[in-house]
């Protein structure tokens, strides 16, 4: 059973209603400069209709003007850690073997992903082209980026949309293998790279959480989030000069951390025109603030008991937790966080997926970001272009459900 909020004005939608309903008022009321423009506007002019229209066009200058220096700021970031860029370069590459998985291996494919709908193609495996290359993102190692690409061989030659997919923590490009192979059959380009420190960017089972530590103790990298989302944005430079691609139709989604680097990565580059991002958007400040960390840092703890014990602390507490996010993901839970950067994606088609109980990503903890994105599609006159879908009684997993509305989301918006 799915819960949906995509009619969040409706008098039987659920409780969250009220918490939307209630923080719409302070959270939508022009600001002083507005208020001002539009008095002046108002004491000048004997039509009301110019009155309006002045202000609507005054205010969306202001939250282009706002969504552009917040963009600019986040790019900032990224850079302010970054070895020093080189020229985008295309390295071939072999198919991978045997992929590393980090921590505990899984015992079995994910039957969620392998439920992907899928094209009946006769021969299809002697159909499917499959393409392995690295693209440079800067210098060093990790900016050595892998990639895997499925695609059925064609002989028009015509331009095609694609999807990227980023895989949770631990895993690999790889273990998406079954989604792309779905995708690809239904005419897409599917696209697969491996996080920062994961899959061939990884040395041993420890890699990422090593990384993690690393960075609370330098402050030199940014492994959570950020260092892939770099890459993404590299992603992009390589996908929109491929002339089998339809750069105006390029997807983007991920499971877990992949959800994360999907949200993040459309927040900074609005070529990603169609975004899904699975159990990966939350309230990072609201976690903090309502003592509902827990979760979100057991899946990451050994940076977070590392530091602990460098503040001398006898347990990990918020203050523990904040420090953390400061110093490996800068402005996480606070300018960057999802209430601020999630509604930029608009109007750009948003499908959001989470458990109604993961605790890592608690639905409480997104009512602000989800009314205020509502607020900015319906701004955008493209509210049927945002939906967001709790599952009942899922956790923090991936179900074969939120896997079959994100293929729907995307042929919608994406297929001819």
């Amino acid at each position: 059973m799915l819960m949906y909020y995509h009619n969040l004005l409706s008098p039987t939608c659920n409780h969250h209603v009220t918490a939307f309903l209630g923080s719409r008022i302070a959270l939508n009321s022009p600001a002083p400069v507005s208020q001002l423009l539009f008095y002046y506007k108002y004491s000048r002019s004997s039509h009301h209709v110019h009155v309006k229209v002045g202000r609507r066009n005054f205010e969306k200058m202001e939250l282009e003007e706002a969504a552009a220096n917040l963009r600019s700021r986040f790019i900032h970031v990224l850079r302010s850690r970054r070895s020093p860029e080189v020229p985008l370069q295309t390295l071939p590459a072999k198919p991978v073997v045997e992929p590393l998985y980090q921590g505990t291996p899984p015992s079995q494919p994910s039957e969620a992903m392998e439920s992907c709908p899928k094209a009946h193609i006769h021969n299809f495996k002697e159909l499917l082209n499959e393409e392995n290359l690295y693209l440079t993102t800067e210098e060093g190692d990790q900016g050595r980026l892998p990639v895997l690409i499925l695609s059925m061989k064609e002989t028009t030659h015509s331009k095609r949309p694609a999807v990227v997919f980023l895989h949770s923590t631990n895993k690999c490009k790889e273990w998406l293998r079954p989604l792309l192979e779905g995708y690809a059959s239904r005419g897409y380009i599917a696209v697969a790279i491996d996080s920062r420190y994961h899959g061939e960017r990884a040395k041993n089972h420890t890699t990422y959480e090593d990384a993690l530590v690393s960075s609370w103790k330098k402050g030199d990298t940014m492994p959570f989030i950020y260092d892939t989302v770099w890459d993404l944005l590299k992603l992009a430079d390589y996908l929109t000069k491929r002339d089998d691609i339809d750069h105006s139709k390029i997807g983007i989604t991920g499971e877990s951390l992949g959800g994360m680097h999907a949200w993040f990565a459309a927040f900074a580059d609005t070529r990603y025109s169609v975004v899904a991002p699975i159990i990966g958007v939350q309230g990072f400040r609201w976690a903090i603030d309502n003592n509902q960390w827990h979760a979100r840092v057991d899946s990451i703890k050994s940076v977070f008991e590392e530091a602990r014990i460098d503040l001398g602390k006898s347990a990990i507490d918020k203050e523990v937790v904040e420090k953390v996010w400061n110093r490996i993901a800068p402005g996480l839970a606070s300018e960057f966080d999802s209430i601020h950067t999630v509604p930029l994606i608009a109007p750009r088609p948003l499908l959001l997926l989470n458990g109604e109980k993961d605790p890592r990503c608690p639905m409480a903890g997104l009512d602000v970001t989800i009314s205020t994105t509502q607020k900015a599609f319906e701004d955008a006159q493209s509210l049927k272009h945002f939906k967001v879908i709790a599952e009942v009684g899922i956790g923090h997993q991936m179900t074969s459900s939120m896997v079959k509305e994100t293929s729907d989301w995307f042929d919608k918006f994406l297929l001819p």
